[in-house]
């Protein structure tokens, strides 16, 4: 629920908790650091598993190392900004709640410095899956006709893995606040105006520090072209994070494929070591088919389940269950009031509008970690609700009086 922030709808307390609050009288002790080294102790090797005593041990950079006898890789992953020049310098991410708050602080400076301008706030979105296709709604909403939004995409259509009613409620939406689609094309190079020469493509603008976006099309033999940006959202690519622990015997030990993910069993587990289990974007399991699974949290949630119950039974000497994802629909964010789902277990209906919205707020109450944050939050958007609702009575009441 990033996207809620950038509309006010939200606040950060809400939707990202502290571990420390969330913790409160719990068995967990929570420890804010970062893994330097991990020596896991229990691989496969010739004479069969080792498993004896601990599993490994991990050490922290505080210089803590601690003893595990069970271990959950779920480091998650992050953008890939690297794929193009300037990417890195000039584009911004949006998948952690420090993104969302630096793009909100990049817009709020962009309204401020063109309040009373004629000259409109110029956002281009780079990606059209679900990332991007909600910024672009989020961002086109927020506008509301002060800038313009761009959004580009590789693939000739947008969202080319969602079912047709999501697709088909975006574009509707899209179309309906102006959003620019340049669809079958991929960005070269992102710069400031300075940054272009007479040997590139000569440069738009006169001013040097102006963003420019060179973007090729697809199709063979045509023209580059620039794009002026105010602000580039980059929602393109992601990399796990396991190949950043330093090496020692790492990644080497572990089995890790070219996208920087673990190979694990069906049960979750990592091929060869018996008591480390993997979930999320840490985890390169594929379904029974062998297709890749999508990496969104509907599945990290449901692994984290498996990987709970068979940590439980390996204890216990239980069967460990290999792990199946269900889909249970998919979700998305269109603005402030408006949302789409599609839920698959009722072929052919899309929610969306006021009521696909209310129904996905209703869907992410429901997964927040505990139920004490649940009651929190629930009335914290009641209240927002009726606050919303009497400003809306309000603004009608003045506009049919002034009318009148």
């Amino acid at each position: 629920m990033l996207y809620e922030l950038l509309t006010g709808e939200v606040d950060a307390w809400e939707i990202a908790p502290r571990f420390s609050d969330l913790l409160v009288n719990t068995g967990v002790q929570f420890l804010k650091d970062r893994v330097k080294v991990l020596s896991p102790c229990d691989h496969v090797g010739t004479n069969g598993p080792n498993v004896s005593g601990c599993g490994g041990t991990v050490q922290l950079e505080s210089g803590l190392v601690i003893e595990y006898d069970w271990l959950v890789l779920s480091l998650g992953a992050e953008p890939k900004l690297d794929i193009i020049p300037g990417a890195a310098e000039f584009a911004l991410p949006f998948s952690t709640l420090d993104d969302a708050l630096k793009v909100n602080e990049k817009l709020t400076k962009l309204e401020r410095e063109n309040f009373g301008k004629a000259n409109p706030i110029r956002v281009v979105v780079v990606g059209l899956g679900y990332s991007g296709v909600e910024l672009a709604a989020t961002v086109s909403e927020r506008l509301e006709g002060k800038g313009v939004v761009q959004a580009i995409s590789v693939d000739s259509s947008i969202l080319p893995t969602a079912p047709p009613g999501n697709k088909e409620a975006a574009l509707k939406v899209l179309n309906s606040r102006k959003v620019e689609l340049l669809l079958g094309y991929y960005v070269r190079r992102i710069g400031k105006s300075g940054d272009f020469t007479s040997s590139d493509v000569a440069a738009k603008d006169s001013n040097p520090e102006q963003l420019i976006l060179e973007v090729q099309p697809t199709e063979k033999g045509a023209k580059t072209q620039l794009l002026e940006a105010d602000l580039v959202l980059w929602t393109v690519g992601n990399k796990s994070l396991l190949p950043q622990l330093e090496p020692n015997g790492w990644p080497f030990e572990l089995p890790v494929t070219g996208r920087g993910q673990a190979e694990t069993d069906e049960t979750l587990r990592v091929k060869g070591h018996p008591r480390i289990f993997a979930v999320g974007d840490s985890s390169a399991l594929r379904d029974p088919k062998g297709k890749v699974l999508p990496a969104t949290a509907q599945v990290a949630f449901q692994q984290a389940d498996f990987a709970g119950w068979n940590i439980w039974a390996a204890i216990n000497n239980r069967p460990l269950l290999p792990f199946r994802f269900q889909n249970f629909g998919e979700m998305m964010v269109l603005g402030r009031n408006d949302a789409a789902i599609t839920p698959s277990f009722i072929d052919g209906l899309t929610l969306e509008g006021p009521i696909g919205h209310a129904a996905r707020k209703l869907a992410y109450l429901i997964r927040l970690p505990t139920d004490e944050h649940r009651v929190k939050v629930g009335i914290s958007w009641l209240a927002k609700s009726a606050v919303d609702s009497i400003a809306t009575v309000q603004s009608n009441i003045t506009k049919v009086l002034s009318d009148s």
